[in-house]
């Protein structure tokens, strides 16, 4: 796929607007932080050319002055809440993230439980942050949030929560997820600060929606797509365009909010810096597309993504049709069909042609390959060294891996882990694929292009494994399935 963004030039911008927004506010700047913050797939697929780390590197260009502060919400530590393209709770993330950004040289100064009141999980999670020597603070709920004002800009509101000590100019307020309280925490910390007469401002930095695209441009539909199971949906910022005549993009919550917030910055600060929800943001990066071309054809290729992927979700839980329905309508509202996935077609004519499950992929040169079921492999094993020796230019009738090497795994499965399947998973295929690189060189040049892989898409003509998607995932090939069952059964796990 072509580049369509300008990685480089969209960094420094972007420094550049969050160190202006903190001179604006006389040198202290809460920032909140909404999306990842680091391995932003979905920006990188929708802005070709937008690298995963782009904020962890715009960030670090300004390391020295900021400090960061993770939100968490007590009610989603009670209830398990995971993330979903992780797998892990919410409490977990808190210090996986914790790790990665203290190893990337960032001070993350607190973690901020928020919304607690007494949750047993929550408590637990405390004693553990106390055992990790973590400093960690509480936030409370608020009666009447978010529109009894004076009462939450109050001793007997924000004034109830910690207050957090901070000493740099750049405070970035981050989260494992959506409704972790990241702007109540920039809030409280503001009214805090005015309190000891520290000047202080708020910003927003959201990725999605892009302010100065269209409406009805691919990458703010594709941002609907993928929030489309939090009911977020974009729409004209009536109050930018009231106060300035320029017609911009945000999404609903924020326009919603924004009479609120507007409200209690002007009782925390005397005079609200915003008249609109836009002006709150910083985020420049409308303004590091160079090719809209392609930045559209990507974006219409990640709205098809979430299409199939909520599809096999629905499919698989039996909830759901009401997002597939209005995802349907996003693909209608873009002009384009979900059939019209490239590797779609390819993997679903294989499947008639062998009549049995089948996959296909597109390379990175744009070249079509197939994969299908076999006795000792599946649809996606078949395809992953279908799609390696491709790369690796070995012919395809060459056994890198010998009948030798693989029968021994299946006999395996099903002679000892009683497994009814004994055809090898993808991430057993290359296991398998690793052994033989001792005494064939060809898998050894197999494996070495598997990098290569990072940002294809697959796709397979039923549901296929957990397993198999996982490691798809895991060497960063976006995989999507045709919503149906290989095998018509009422356990599918």
């Amino acid at each position: 796929m072509r580049e369509g963004f300008d990685n480089a030039k969209y960094i420094t911008m972007q420094a550049e607007r969050i160190r202006e927004r903190i001179s604006h506010f006389g040198g202290k700047l809460y920032l909140e932080f909404g999306g990842k913050i680091f391995d932003d797939l979905h920006a990188s697929r929708v802005l070709p050319g937008f690298e995963p780390d782009s904020k962890i590197r715009m960030l670090q260009s300004m390391v020295d002055d900021l400090e960061i502060i993770i939100a968490v919400n007590a009610n989603h530590i009670e209830s398990n809440k995971k993330r979903g393209d992780l797998g892990i709770t919410y409490d977990e993330d808190v210090l996986r993230l914790m790790d990665v950004l203290q190893s990337l040289g960032f001070l993350v100064s607190n973690v901020v439980i928020t919304h607690y009141s007494s949750q047993p999980a929550a408590d637990a999670f405390r004693r553990r942050l106390d055992s990790l020597g973590i400093a960690h603070s509480l936030h409370y709920p608020i009666a009447g949030y978010p529109y009894d004002i004076d009462h939450i800009v109050s001793d007997e509101g924000y004034g109830k929560n910690d207050y957090i000590p901070t000493t740099r100019p750049l405070v970035v307020v981050t989260a494992p997820g959506p409704g972790s309280g990241k702007m109540a925490t920039c809030l409280s910390q503001l009214y805090h600060e005015h309190k000891r007469n520290i000047n202080a401002g708020y910003a927003k930095y959201e990725t999605f929606p892009i302010w100065n695209l269209s409406l009805q441009h691919p990458v703010n539909i594709a941002y609907e797509a993928a929030t489309v199971d939090l009911d977020d949906s974009n729409a004209i910022d009536p109050f930018h365009l009231e106060a300035y005549g320029t017609t911009t993009v945000n999404y609903n919550r924020d326009i919603e909010i924004f009479p609120v917030l507007k409200t209690m910055l002007e009782k925390i600060m005397g005079k609200s810096p915003y008249l609109s929800p836009t002006d709150m943001g910083v985020n420049m990066a409308g303004h590091a597309i160079y090719d809209d071309e392609a930045v559209r054809e990507a974006a219409n290729l990640e709205i098809m993504r979430r299409y199939f992927h909520h599809a096999v979700e629905a499919k698989e839980t039996g909830v759901g049709t009401d997002t597939v329905k209005r995802l349907e309508m996003l693909l209608n509202q873009s002009g384009i069909a979900a059939n019209s996935f490239p590797p779609r077609s390819a993997a679903m004519l294989k499947e008639e042609m062998t009549g049995a499950p089948a996959g296909a992929m597109v390379l990175p040169d744009g070249r079509i390959v197939t994969g299908k079921t076999s006795n000792l492999l599946g649809a996606a094993s078949s395809l992953l060294m279908n799609a390696l020796k491709t790369l690796a230019e070995v012919d395809d009738e060459i056994d890198v891996i010998t009948d030798e090497a693989i029968e021994p795994i299946c006999h395996l499965k099903t002679g000892h882990l009683h497994s009814s399947n004994p055809r090898l998973h993808s991430d057993e295929t290359l296991i398998a694929l690793s052994i033989s690189s001792v005494t064939e060189p060809l898998a050894e040049k197999l494996i070495e292009c598997l990098d290569e892989l990072r940002g294809c898409d697959a796709f397979f003509s039923v549901i296929v494994s957990h397993t198999d998607r996982r490691l798809y995932r895991t060497l960063g090939i976006n995989l999507c399935c045709e919503p149906k069952y290989e095998q018509h059964r009422f356990y599918h796990k």
